[in-house]
């Protein structure tokens, strides 16, 4: 029998590039090698499209040196790939889609529409879904209509930061210090600050700029820091919860990946029913936002047991440390059964895309 072949597409343009080529070899390691042809497919931060050789070219950073580019074809009919090389190309058909991408122009719907124009299927959420949940001003609204307890917020604009001192006054009005300024589209952390004062709001609204032209500012959620992983499509399943205990006063960036000190725990005691509170927000949400595939959702639990959402990241990260898959490993899929999970979820997508045929 035919092995399918599925393209695994890692990197970006965003600011989590460097996530991303460290979750792409966790993720291609874990492909069931006897059934599928993996073709590996990198994007600069540049934004240039090339053929990957191997996982450990990632790892090495070797990859970037690869002179066969590569183009995912929006034709529904080629369906496929094609690679570029001493001027020639050679057209290679594809089944499925693995976009291990984090952040702007991968996980904001971007790519799933060219997924979407060539009617490949794909791992993760659609278009919609994977556009309001990575930007966290849209995901609030939706939170608001399902009547899910959040942080009170005000949304900034970076033209309004022309007028600073109005921006703060702005700011003060709703809300009290500490407060956390973000970007609304940006994950990992990247660009994210906990301001005390006027000065350090000024100095983290200009950093948050820096990363998107939506910035949203918060209040600060006293508690703890629970994450909840999700899985499937017509059914839909949630995991254990997670608790994140961070090196520093908040989970930045350096805390996530680079401070040994953070630490993870897996099905932590909370109060009440606050775990279970944990696991129906993150379904509802989930749903609300009309997700697929996968996501990890974000959540505070305060000393009393009140459940607070924070955010949902559709392509959540997938290094050997990454909470989503450690979460299901906890529940007895091992990443090998997730990989592949995640692959078949992605192959319902061929049933609604045959609908669409014309004649």
């Amino acid at each position: 029998m035919r092995k399918k072949t599925i393209a695994v597409l890692f990197g970006g343009q965003s600011s989590e590039h460097e996530v991303s080529c460290m979750s792409a070899p966790n993720v291609i390691d874990h492909i069931k090698k006897d059934i599928y042809e993996i073709l590996i497919i990198g994007i600069t931060e540049e934004g240039r499209w090339l053929k990957v050789d191997s996982a450990e070219d990632i790892r090495s950073g070797a990859w970037k040196e690869s002179r066969v580019g590569a183009i995912l074809s929006p034709d529904a009919v080629q369906k496929g790939v094609l690679l570029l090389k001493d001027g020639k190309a050679e057209a290679v058909p594809v089944d499925v889609v693995f976009p291990v991408l984090h952040g702007l122009w991968g996980e904001d719907g971007t790519v799933q529409g060219i997924f979407e124009l060539a009617r490949i299927p794909y791992v993760g959420c659609g278009v919609l879904a994977s556009a309001v949940s990575m930007d966290k001003v849209y995901t609030k609204v939706i939170a608001d209509t399902l009547g899910i307890c959040q942080a009170s917020y005000v949304l900034v604009t970076r033209s309004e930061l022309e007028a600073p001192e109005a921006v703060v006054r702005k700011v003060e009005e709703k809300l009290s210090y500490p407060v956390f300024v973000k970007p609304s589209c940006a994950g990992s952390s990247r660009g994210v600050s906990q301001a005390a004062d006027r000065e350090e709001l000024k100095k983290a609204l200009k950093e948050a700029a820096r990363h998107d032209t939506k910035i949203l500012v918060e209040e600060r959620i006293v508690g703890r820091e629970i994450e909840c992983a999700v899985l499937g499509a017509d059914t839909v399943e949630a995991s254990g919860v997670g608790e994140i205990l961070s090196a520093a006063s908040f989970y930045d960036f350096e805390s996530k990946y680079y401070n040994a000190e953070s630490k993870t725990v897996l099905d932590p005691e909370l109060p009440g029913d606050a775990a279970e509170a944990v696991r129906d927000a993150a379904v509802r949400i989930f749903k609300g936002v009309d997700g697929f595939g996968l996501a990890r959702v974000d959540f505070f639990v305060k000393a009393d047991g009140t459940v607070v959402f924070n955010e949902i990241n559709t392509l959540p990260g997938f290094t050997a440390i990454s909470m989503y898959p450690s979460l299901w490993e906890n529940r007895g899929l091992s990443k090998e059964e997730l990989v592949e999970r995640l692959i078949q979820t992605a192959f319902k997508r061929k049933d609604a895309y045959s609908a669409y045929q014309v004649g």
